[in-house]
């Protein structure tokens, strides 16, 4: 006899953890399927959480949720060949017993995710690769086929959260391949160094935590970000760049990762630490017109693997989990309402997300991909005529300061005509209106 569930989730990501999780605490028969050794074993992430979403789903989560830090301060850098210039917001309202977001390390929160889902009800079954849609006549699918033998399994409804590569709606002819001037390719380290250094060198206490995202020279010209992240013993480090420029310029990541860890402004903030980890991932960067279809006929797709990744903000966990819920709230309604898991019904899921913050924010920034592309001014020329407009600025010497800041005009006009910096300054400002 084959088995058969009320709902399959493929994948134990947020996307997929979040749909299971829900699901199964409902009552529903849940299969959840993962083709690493272990939840977690196969996913990375830079190593930010948003509690919000993440609330919903458990919300006594801080009581043994192993996340790193909580982040009081969030700095935002446009480097040059050996400076900076930047923002940064700190609070001290950030030090509450509900912090809105934390640092992590994703393998230990997958884990612990994972036993919440068993203990509601799952059945989670690891080491297994789901290679193709199971679809009658019609095209509607009833289950999954997986690389075990006698690996057909059936279910009402299939959620696809198997991440960026999409592998299963690709092979079904779901989904077209990525495109690469949509999908980003990321690698970070995990630095293990003294818990005191981290404090001093942050201006932390406890496990207060900082965050900072950077763009610059340390792309290359390429469309891209770096980012460094503390946690309790380590520091995330990492840089990232879409794929279609790593063609082009033929950079190695590995290369640029080692660029920005020798940075004169990164180098002093990670002097010590030992290198523990290091990992690649595919981030979607497409935004809003990269979106898929989103369901059919007995199937939904969620997380990384519908793209929902809100690049302008950094923002991925949190519309995983927001999306994996909506999912499975979609499916327990029709289950409880006796209704088939037709698209037209399933159609009620993108309702919930255009309803929602996830396809509204994608929707907000859906210029910005196209914008950063066509305009690779903003990852090299205007970081180094900022950190050199600075540089000229607040140095200190005989040249008074009209005539600085006649200088430092005339050189935005050498770089870049008037009409230039102000059509970009308009390109941008549009995509963030």
């Amino acid at each position: 006899m084959v088995e058969k569930f009320d709902a399959i989730v493929v994948g134990a990501g947020p996307s997929g953890n979040a749909a299971a999780y829900t699901l199964a605490k409902s009552g529903l028969s849940v299969l959840q399927l993962e083709r690493g050794e272990y939840p977690g074993a196969k996913n990375v992430q830079g190593g930010i959480m948003y509690a919000a979403e993440l609330e919903k789903l458990i919300p006594d989560f801080r009581e043994d949720c192993p996340t790193e830090r909580h982040v009081i301060e969030q700095r935002i850098w446009l480097l040059g060949d050996d400076s900076y210039i930047g923002t940064n917001y700190r609070s001290d309202g950030y030090n509450t017993e509900t912090p809105n977001r934390y640092t992590i390390i994703r393998a230990n929160i997958d884990k612990w995710f994972s036993e919440k889902i068993r203990g509601a009800g799952a059945l989670q079954i690891c080491e297994t690769t789901v290679t193709e849609l199971l679809r009658d006549a019609s095209g509607k699918v009833y289950g999954v086929r997986t690389d075990r033998v006698g690996g057909e399994i059936h279910a009402d409804v299939v959620v696809m959260a198997d991440g960026v590569n999409a592998l299963l709606a690709k092979r079904a002819g779901l989904q077209k391949e990525l495109e690469p001037q949509n999908v980003a390719l990321a690698v970070k380290e995990i630095l293990f160094i003294d818990p005191d250094l981290i404090n001093q060198r942050f201006g932390l206490k406890g496990e207060e935590g900082v965050v900072i995202e950077i763009m610059g020279k340390v792309t290359k010209g390429m469309v891209g970000t770096a980012f460094l992240y503390t946690n309790k013993e380590s520091l995330t480090i990492g840089i990232g760049c879409l794929i279609s420029d790593f063609k082009k310029a033929a950079i190695p990541p590995y290369k640029m990762l080692e660029d920005l860890k020798r940075h004169p402004v990164i180098a002093p903030l990670i002097e010590g630490a030992e290198m523990k980890e290091y990992a690649a991932h595919m981030i979607p960067e497409g935004g809003f017109n990269a979106v898929p279809e989103l369901y059919g006929d007995g199937w939904v797709v969620a997380g990384d693997a519908a793209h929902f990744n809100n690049a302008a903000h950094r923002e991925g966990s949190n519309l995983a989990m927001a999306s994996g819920r909506m999912a499975a709230e979609t499916i327990i309604a029709l289950k409880k309402a006796g209704k088939p898991f037709t698209a037209a019904n399933l159609a009620a899921y993108k309702k919930a997300l255009d309803d929602s913050f996830v396809m509204k924010d994608l929707k907000k920034y859906k210029d910005l991909p196209g914008i950063m592309h066509g305009n690779k001014q903003f990852f090299g020329a205007y970081p180094d005529l900022l950190n050199a407009a600075a540089h000229n600025l607040f140095t200190v010497d005989s040249v008074d300061k009209l005539t600085k800041e006649k200088e430092i005009l005339r050189s935005f006009v050498k770089k870049r005509s008037v009409f230039g910096l102000v059509g970009d300054a308009i390109k941008l400002a549009r995509a963030f209106r």
